[in-house]
């Protein structure tokens, strides 16, 4: 292995590491008039960091070839955060990253749940009823059930869902 085949290896193990104990792979359900069913699944990569060591979330936003961006987190303590919510960044850059070098926690879980859906949102199947029941159930059972989420967002969802075969944006 060359040296710099090596250092690529390093820094891609160190990243996976950091985004391990600091990343987040989640699917957020927004309230969008737009979307037919007035509801919508927003899959979003994220890694924190405090302000003071903001060149580790430059050095990731870099190897994600510049996607995303790096913004506070709007709390006191000036923690920063680096997002990345476009699909086509995330199905082509974040998803491949952890593929080739998966985290070593119960987070593992959470990535692949996280690439279905984004993969299963690039194929159009949030946009039919049962898809975007089946993609809000995954998205539901991520991050050990997430606790700020509520059972009462897949009643709401599935009852407004169900008087539509169809879920479009308009």
């Amino acid at each position: 292995m060359s040296g710099a085949d090596n250092q690529q290896e390093r820094l891609d193990s160190y990243i996976s590491g950091f985004v391990d104990g600091e990343g987040c792979f989640a699917v957020a359900v927004n309230r969008n008039p737009s979307c037919r069913s007035g509801y919508q699944l927003v899959p979003e990569f994220h890694v924190s960091q405090n302000g003071d060591r903001a060149q580790v979330l430059d050095v990731i936003r870099r190897r994600f070839d510049g996607c995303g961006y790096i913004k506070s987190n709007g709390r006191k303590d000036r923690a920063l955060v680096y997002v990345v919510r476009r699909r086509d960044d995330l199905r082509e850059h974040v998803i491949p990253f952890f593929e080739r070098s998966p985290l070593l926690s119960s987070k593992q879980e959470d990535f692949e749940k996280f690439a279905t859906i984004v993969r299963a949102m690039t194929l159009g199947h949030h946009r039919t009823s049962s898809g975007f029941a089946r993609l809000l159930d995954e998205a539901l059972s991520m991050n050990g059930g997430g606790r700020f989420r509520s059972v009462r967002w897949k009643e709401v969802i599935s009852s407004d869902s169900e008087s539509s075969e169809t879920i479009r944006r308009t």
